[in-house]
C-alpha cells in the first residue's frame, strides 16, 4: 500500500480529485464557522441565514448540504 505522500506524487492518480475534496472541506469549515450555518444558537458573526437545526442530525444534514455546494463550486472552477 502506498503512503499518502507517494499517492500525491504519482502521475495520473486521483490526487486531483482528492485535492478538490480537501479544498471543498476547508471552504465548508470556513463558511460554517464564520456564518454559524445550521447552528441552533446565533453566536457567529455575519450572515445568520437559513433555519437553524434543532437536532444534531439536522445540523449534520445542513453541513453535508453545504459541503455538496462547496464541492460543486470548487469543481466548477475548472
Amino acid at each position: 500500500m502506498a503512503s499518502a505522500e507517494e499517492e500525491m506524487e504519482t502521475p495520473g492518480s486521483s490526487a486531483g480529485a482528492r485535492r478538490d475534496e480537501d479544498i471543498a472541506l476547508d471552504l465548508m469549515k470556513f463558511v460554517a464557522m464564520t456564518t454559524g450555518y445550521g447552528r441552533t444558537t446565533s453566536s457567529g458573526v455575519g450572515f445568520q441565514g437559513t433555519g437553524a437545526a434543532a437536532k444534531p442530525e439536522e445540523y449534520a444534514g445542513h453541513l453535508l448540504d453545504l459541503y455538496g455546494k462547496c464541492l460543486g463550486a470548487v469543481a466548477g472552477k475548472k
